[in-house]
């Protein structure tokens, strides 16, 4: 018998093996030395494919750990520093991607089966093995690991889409309006990235009890997290200041505390635009804080209507101008973010930019409401494909007056 091996043998050469080229290292974990040379006499007697670590204690296989990692861990449930489970789970803690074999005696048979239940992938009867035996048993164990791990990435992975989607549904929440509220709404929203997190874009659309529609739309800068969440808080505080009866500028200092208290650092913006609309007159006031103007589409063409700006919320200001419009019957009001025309137009270096985005919305100025906002964002898709498609997240919503 060959006494076991602390230091990883140099792998042979044209040696065969399980792993794509490489040999497969295992790290037994076995304070009876008899049985340590059993064991490496197996792992001797198999086709080669195995490189061999002893460790007589948990702690010693910690220390062996924090410079190898093994492929596989052969491990004996009565050591000097751990027992039974407590054994399996101290080690599973050390490198929770290992695989695990636990090794029992021969009436010890239940604490294998326990073992499996706690978290290893195989056991293994001593005095019961035989080198096929242990090298299938060590291959499943990788593969069932393997598995494993693949299958936890996959839960969180829809853990985290599932989280997103509830993010999204604050970020972007359905207009709540009378039951003949007087007005069309049209919303559309989308993000920059597939299956990314959304980002800073956020609206609202709300309708309080003398019939005035609240139409508000924003923009933190950046696409984090943080970002969004932000905008969350942001939206949920504007509509809650509006059923509150606060407007103008009373409601953008409030918002302003709001971004101002939930940033999470001082360096972080955001732009918006809030216009009040009385369905029935058609006249409407518009605040604008760093945000970008509104189209306005009717009478065959579309026009460009930039309220007087303030500064972004999150810069100090304390007020900012309230400008007042009259929208007439048949015309549409559309509220955007930069994100749709922020994108190169497809010729070199060259953005689309409001001008071009004013050009495009004229050609598409026939189509009714809602195919007028798909129109937007896919002729908008379309110029920067070259580029790669947009980069930024997009938000629009269009308001018409209507008479249900």
């Amino acid at each position: 018998m060959r006494a076991p091996q602390n230091p990883l043998p140099s792998p042979g050469p044209n040696v065969a093996t399980a792993a794509g080229g490489r040999r497969l290292s295992l790290l037994l974990v076995e304070d009876d030395r008899a049985d340590a040379l059993l064991v490496e006499e197996l792992i001797a007697d198999t086709t080669g494919e195995f490189d061999f670590v002893w460790s007589p204690s948990i702690a010693h296989a910690a220390r062996t750990l924090t410079t190898h990692r093994p492929d596989c861990i052969l491990l004996d449930l009565n050591l000097p520093d751990a027992s039974g489970m407590d054994a399996v789970h101290q080690l599973s803690k050390l490198d929770p991607t290992v695989p695990i074999i636990v090794l029992t005696g021969l009436n010890d048979e239940h604490f294998g089966i326990s073992a499996v239940s706690s978290g290893a992938q195989d056991y293994l009867v001593k005095g019961r093995v035989e080198p096929d035996t242990l090298r299938r048993a060590v291959l499943y164990a990788i593969e069932r690991k393997r598995a494993e791990l693949a299958s936890v990435d996959l839960h969180s992975s829809r853990l985290r889409a599932m989280e997103n989607a509830r993010l999204e549904r604050g970020l972007l929440p359905s207009p709540v309006l009378e039951e003949s509220p007087g007005v069309q709404i049209v919303t559309r929203s989308r993000p920059s990235r597939q299956d990314a997190l959304v980002g800073g874009d956020f609206f609202d659309v709300v309708q309080t009890a003398n019939r005035t529609v609240h139409v508000m739309i924003g923009d933190v800068a950046g696409h984090g997290p943080d970002e969004a969440a932000l905008g969350v808080a942001l939206r949920i505080g504007w509509r809650a200041l509006t059923f509150a009866g606060l407007r103008g500028n009373e409601r953008m200092r409030e918002l302003d505390r709001i971004l101002t208290t939930e940033r999470p650092s001082r360096g972080i913006f955001a732009t918006l635009l809030s216009v009040a609309l009385e369905p029935d007159s058609g006249r409407f006031t518009a605040v604008r804080a760093g945000h970008p103007g509104m189209l306005l589409q009717g009478d065959g063409t579309v026009d460009w209507l930039e309220p007087k700006p303030g500064a972004a919320l999150g810069l100090g200001a304390r007020e900012w101008p309230v400008e007042h419009y009259e929208l007439p019957e048949g015309y549409g009001l559309l509220l955007l973010t930069d994100g749709l025309f922020e994108g190169h137009s497809g010729r070199g270096d060259e953005r689309l930019g409001e001008q071009g985005l004013l050009a495009m919305a004229r050609s598409l100025a026939h189509l009714p409401g809602r195919d007028f906002v798909e129109g937007l964002i896919e002729h908008a898709e379309s110029r920067a494909q070259l580029h790669g498609g947009l980069t930024d997240d997009i938000a629009v919503i269009r308001v018409e007056r209507s008479s249900s």
